[in-house]
């Protein structure tokens, strides 16, 4: 009984070691280019391709997990999963909660679109909940209308709802040419953020350690440049 009881106990400790070894990547699912569900129901886009590329650099065996944007930093710090790629800007505010990797996507531009060129941008302004979008709007003296997903917000420009919306230039680009003229871009474009990274725990610095130099060795080899343009075309901010 006690060798049963031993190989048992092995067993378990066999199983959890396989189990500390597969690091879970949470995304949101939910805002393309960066990251979305293929009509197969998998996570797709730019940072589930560099994600596995990344874990494969760092010899990790990783599955991906989504969430809600909303609580998607309070699921890490509770333990769903071990990262977050999900078009994460660095910010001072999130990195007093979580740790962040060096960038994988430079600082870029956040826009304003609307059904009109003559949009009040000084009026009710869409943006998702928890973005570094609507902590602008809120600073600007406009009317914030947030939204727990970014098509929310769209939704709301075409509805009337809000005068425009403002998130990153990268996600509105193909929205405003796909909209046969329905939506425009207003006004300048607004830099914010510095860069986007993969959150993490504060106490996971070995996994931090081994994406960053993941990270940096796409940089060094030109291969995340390539994949920056794959995914935003030739005119996209490259390292």
């Amino acid at each position: 009984m006690k060798k049963i009881v031993l190989t048992a106990a092995a067993l378990a400790l066999t199983a959890g070691m396989a189990s500390a070894q597969t690091v879970r990547m949470g995304t949101e699912g939910a805002y393309p280019p960066y990251n979305f569900i293929n009509d197969k129901g998998e996570v797709d886009g730019f940072e589930r391709e560099l994600g596995d590329e990344l874990c494969r650099r760092a010899e990790l065996t990783c599955e991906w997990v989504t969430n809600d944007w909303d609580s998607i930093i309070p699921n890490l710090l509770s333990g769903n999963y071990d990262t977050i790629m999900a078009g994460m800007s660095i910010t001072p505010e999130r990195d007093e909660v979580i740790d962040f990797t060096q960038p994988y996507y430079p600082p870029t531009a956040s826009a304003y679109v609307a059904t009109s060129p003559d949009a009040d941008l000084t009026g009710v302004i869409a943006a998702q909940t928890g973005t570094i979008q609507a902590a602008h709007v809120a600073e600007t003296g406009a009317t914030l209308l947030e939204f727990p997903t970014p098509d929310e917000t769209i939704n709301a420009v075409r509805n009337g709802e809000a005068d425009a919306v403002l998130a990153d230039k990268d996600f509105l680009v193909p929205i405003v040419e796909e909209s046969n003229g329905e939506l425009v871009f207003v006004g300048d474009d607004v830099p914010l953020g510095g860069g986007i990274g993969m959150g993490l725990r504060e106490s996971d610095t070995e996994l931090k350690e081994k994406f960053d130099a993941a990270i940096q060795s796409m940089k060094d080899d030109g291969s995340l440049n390539e994949l920056l343009k794959k995914w935003f075309g030739d005119d996209t901010t490259l390292f």
